[in-house]
């Protein structure tokens, strides 16, 4: 769906233009493959929550693996895979197929890793049925021993479903762990904590102004902070028919209004309203949530695709003259409301920038920020060209300058070890995703060679 096209370097909170550091692509191995289970879900579906983690030298991720003649929709079995020294093992996986989605992983500083995993408790074959949120803790000494079954604590009137939508965070300093789970009948964000001494919390639910889903969930110092996007099917009759004609496709949800929640004091405070930071409802649009930082301060740090037309027929009857337009928005929320908005990169009619279609952040220390996009940029000529590039970004506003970096096989979507799942800063970026081979996944290794202050 999407190819891996630069790496670009946001710098905080240094003004100025700043060097440019130099990245080192030190590995691009094909770490195991994928078969479709064909349940609507696959290994990128939790793309709000982290499946690869990274403790010290070593790497863990995370994987599912489709159960052959298994029925969907629960018909996948989670994997942990390991790298170390001498590469890449799968260490352990599920004994029997009970998981429709990807199973997030999180990590504590010198402590356990752990799997958010959702196994049906119905029969195989069954389909929007019930299911268990668990967290499963492994001891790193002993990766290949049976994991801990750790029971989440929700509010009252839960119904969770293989349709989970959940939202996993490890805070891997103070060793603490946030869940979100979707009540599939109100569309509610339930909210379980794990406190630094062992112990699980309700702590209520969150109501967004509609159904909201995919999200980044972030844990810090005991504030915690998400991001979603809403999804619903489309609200606008006349577009709904003129979609369904044009396409032939009867699921038509729409992912337009960008929601953003938080709570100082996870554990004596309930989140506050969400606001709205973005929407492109009236422009028949399309956002992407992307990815969520926060910093030493408490500031919030978004990173969203938006696309004010979604589809060109739509945009030619309704909007006519208007570009179609990918743009790649960066915005900081502090105590609740938005402070700085920033487009990083977009496409344009002179060809001279790059055209986005995802990406992550990457914290290479408490100074510096990464974005790590997929996009196509322009080669020698002028040439559209599908790269990986990277340009450092000081205090200005505008767009980042790009040049190019090496990779044999450019990721079309990917992960990155986030301090969302507990790991630390490094100049280390690891990238776990997939290429044109789509039915791979691959891991890179890229260092940051001249970290700056």
């Amino acid at each position: 769906m999407y190819s891996l096209a630069l790496v670009a370097a946001v710098i905080l909170a240094v003004p100025g233009r700043q060097p440019s550091p130099r990245l080192v692509v030190e590995a691009e191995e094909v770490v195991t493959s994928y078969v479709p289970a064909n349940n609507g879900a696959g290994p990128s579906w939790c793309y709000g929550s982290t499946i690869v983690a990274r403790q010290d030298d070593v790497v863990y991720a995370s994987m599912i693996e489709t159960g052959k003649d298994v029925p969907p929709l629960c018909n996948t079995r989670w994997q942990l895979w390991r790298r170390d020294a001498a590469g890449w093992k799968l260490v352990q996986h599920e004994e029997v197929y009970r998981q429709r989605e990807p199973c997030p992983i999180g990590v504590f500083r010198g402590g356990p890793v752990f799997l958010s995993v959702n196994p049906s408790t119905e029969p195989p074959g069954t389909q929007y049925g019930a299911c268990h949120p668990l967290v499963l803790q492994f001891d790193v000494r002993k990766p290949d021993a049976k994991p801990v079954e750790l029971e989440p604590v929700w509010a009252a009137g839960t119904r969770f479903t293989d349709h989970s939508y959940r939202g996993f965070a490890a805070d891997g300093e103070s060793g603490e762990l946030l869940l979100l789970n979707i009540n599939a009948g109100s569309g509610e964000q339930y909210v379980s904590h794990c406190d630094r001494k062992g112990a699980w919390h309700a702590r209520g639910t969150i109501r967004f102004p509609i159904r909201s889903c995919y999200p980044q969930v972030a844990l810090c110092g005991g504030a915690a902070h998400v991001l979603a996007i809403g999804d619903i099917v489309e609200p606008n009759e006349e577009w709904r028919r003129l979609k369904l004609e044009k396409t032939g496709s009867k699921w038509d949800y729409v992912f337009r209004r960008l929601f953003y929640a938080f709570t100082p004091d996870l554990s004596a405070k309930p989140f506050a309203e969400p606001i709205e930071v973005d929407s492109v409802e009236k422009t028949a649009g399309h956002i992407t949530n992307l990815d969520l930082y926060v910093d030493s301060a408490g500031a919030a740090h978004l990173l969203y695709l938006k696309r004010p037309h979604q589809y060109a027929f739509l945009r030619d009857k309704y909007f006519p003259g208007q570009p179609m337009v990918n743009l790649l928005e960066y915005a900081i929320i502090r105590d609740g409301k938005v402070v700085l908005r920033r487009t990083l990169a977009g496409t344009h009619s002179d060809g001279g920038r790059v055209d986005p279609l995802y990406g992550r952040f990457h914290v290479v220390s408490a100074r510096r920020l990464c974005v790590i996009v997929a996009g196509t940029g322009r080669g020698a000529g002028g040439r559209p060209v599908f790269a990986n590039w990277w340009g450092p970004l000081g205090s200005g506003d505008g767009a980042v300058e790009l040049v190019p970096v090496e990779m044999t096989a450019p990721m079309r979507s990917f992960f990155t070890a986030t301090p969302r799942g507990g790991s630390r800063p490094s100049r280390i970026i690891d990238l776990f995703g997939t290429a044109d081979d789509s039915l791979r996944f691959r891991y890179a290794r890229v260092v940051v060679a001249d970290e700056g202050s």
